[in-house]
């Protein structure tokens, strides 16, 4: 009488976690960490995202019973590492040290069959683009990464940031124009 496990979707899994299911919670936790941790090294966490995340978590599981699901949890959740690591930044109380490894998200995910050259060049790319998104303003930086490195939806951004529709629309439009600049900048220096 072995029936296949059929995987809980997260609305599923929330309400098993908001009456006191842990076990949900822990599948929670497991399917989001990695995007979880993208989220807080790509903000700026460092060194630091594994316990900006952990303090997400621990947060997260705190506030479960507020979770309306206006949005979708992922969202909810991304939220409040955003807001975590925005308070580690604070804490460190140093604005220009914010460190972005978007390398380390996945190093090799641009190394398909060009060879040593595509891998050379690959990573050039990639860390002319992280040292122009460390001279952009933080709120510029913030919904460029959500956007385009987290992949997230206006809507999912929205629910992030904590911006008006309108907002994030705009931010966006002038971060990619000043990204551009600073890549264009970039390229000219380079010769």
């Amino acid at each position: 009488m072995d029936q296949p496990e059929v995987p809980l979707d997260d609305d599923e899994l929330v309400t098993r976690a908001q009456a006191g299911d842990l076990e949900a919670y822990e599948l929670l936790v497991a399917r989001h960490t990695a995007s979880a941790y993208r989220t807080a090294v790509l903000l700026g966490a460092g060194s630091d995202a594994e316990d900006v995340i952990q303090e997400a978590f621990v947060k997260g599981y705190r506030k479960l019973s507020r979770y309306r699901r206006e949005s979708s949890f992922r969202s909810w959740l991304l939220a409040i590492v955003a807001n975590e690591t925005r308070n580690l930044h604070r804490s460190r109380s140093r604005r220009d040290g914010l460190v972005l490894r978007a390398a380390a998200a996945d190093p090799g995910s641009e190394v398909t069959g060009d060879g040593a050259v595509g891998a050379v060049l690959a990573a050039e790319r990639r860390a002319l683009l992280v040292q122009a998104l460390r001279r952009l303003p933080e709120k510029d930086r913030e919904v460029i990464v959500c956007r385009f490195f987290l992949d997230l939806s206006e809507d999912e951004t929205v629910t992030m940031l904590g911006w008006p529709r309108g907002t994030v629309k705009s931010r966006t439009s002038r971060a990619l124009a000043k990204l551009r600049g600073l890549l264009d900048l970039q390229e000219v220096h380079r010769g």
